[in-house]
């Protein structure tokens, strides 16, 4: 599949407006200035990426070429510096984005497995996403936010204070948000709805040997079910939030889904696509 690339994409053309109300919500937390301090403070950055290079293969034209291609490719469309790029053994699928100062992304072998090709570069793209669109720093202090409120002497949890809860439900919430701008970017390196929504399904649904059997316009009516559901079933999604889901840091799988139709349905996925979308500042200048 040729692929367009889009240069000088800025994150204003495709960053969902739930993430910038999020964000300028964390943000005004009083207590978030001292914890990314504290962050900076202990090195926190440096040794996440250390651990994460000694427990992980690093990817490159010698090692894991095929998911290096992708990579490669995938940055070229969003216009987006080239990360690090590694895989790691775990049996659960899943793939992250870290280092503040030096981007790196993660794959569990996993996810690997779970994922077709096409869907990888869903997947490469949703990780960029974050990346390009400056979640890292927050994503990296929300991983190892109890232990920096404890250094703070901040109690957390079933004994916390209210400035250290508000902190949490704040970072969780802008968190869920972030993903919802990270899947756009996939769809944009991915550019086949069904390939972006066939990788959220695989992930949802998890690696199973009746993987053929998988139907994703089933899946979508139950996404659409989810979003239409009456009063009654409103309120108990609500009561779920109030008893444990407020931790969470990423949206339901049906809800992303979901969102990443309406996206698409809007039409800003083909304007962009078209060439059609604000750019960097600097890419204007040139």
């Amino acid at each position: 599949m040729e692929r367009k690339t889009l240069p000088g994409l800025s994150i204003n053309a495709f960053i969902s407006e739930t993430d910038r109300k999020a964000l300028d919500g964390l943000q005004k937390v009083p207590l978030l200035p001292q914890v990314v301090k504290k962050f900076y403070e202990i090195g926190a950055d440096r040794w996440l990426y250390c651990w994460n290079m000694g427990m992980s293969v690093r990817c490159g034209p010698r090692q894991y070429a095929k998911l290096y291609g992708i990579l490669r490719e995938s940055c070229a469309i969003l216009d987006v510096p080239e990360p690090e790029l590694y895989v790691t053994n775990n049996p659960f699928p899943n793939a992250f984005a870290g280092g503040v100062e030096r981007p790196y992304i993660t794959l569990r072998s996993s996810i690997v497995d779970t994922l077709d090709d096409e869907q990888l570069y869903h997947l490469i793209g949703h990780e960029l996403g974050h990346i390009k669109a400056g979640h890292i720093l927050y994503l990296s202090v929300a991983r190892i936010l109890a232990p920096l409120l404890e250094m703070l002497g901040r109690r957390t949890f079933g004994l916390g204070d209210v400035a250290s809860i508000g902190l949490m439900v704040a970072f969780a919430e802008w968190s869920r948000q972030a993903e919802i701008t990270a899947d756009r970017a996939g769809l944009l390196v991915a550019q086949d709805l069904n390939i972006s929504i066939g990788a959220n399904l695989a992930l949802c649904a998890g690696p199973s040997r009746m993987r053929d059997e998988l139907n994703q316009e089933a899946f979508m009516d139950q996404a659409r079910a989810y979003q239409e559901m009456g009063w009654q079933d409103q309120m108990g999604k609500m009561f779920l939030f109030l008893f444990g889901s407020w931790t969470a840091t990423h949206p339901m799988p049906v809800h992303r889904a979901q969102q990443l139709e309406r996206w698409y349905q809007s039409g800003a996925f083909d304007r962009i696509l078209r060439g059609d979308y604000e750019r960097e500042k600097t890419a204007q200048a040139s």
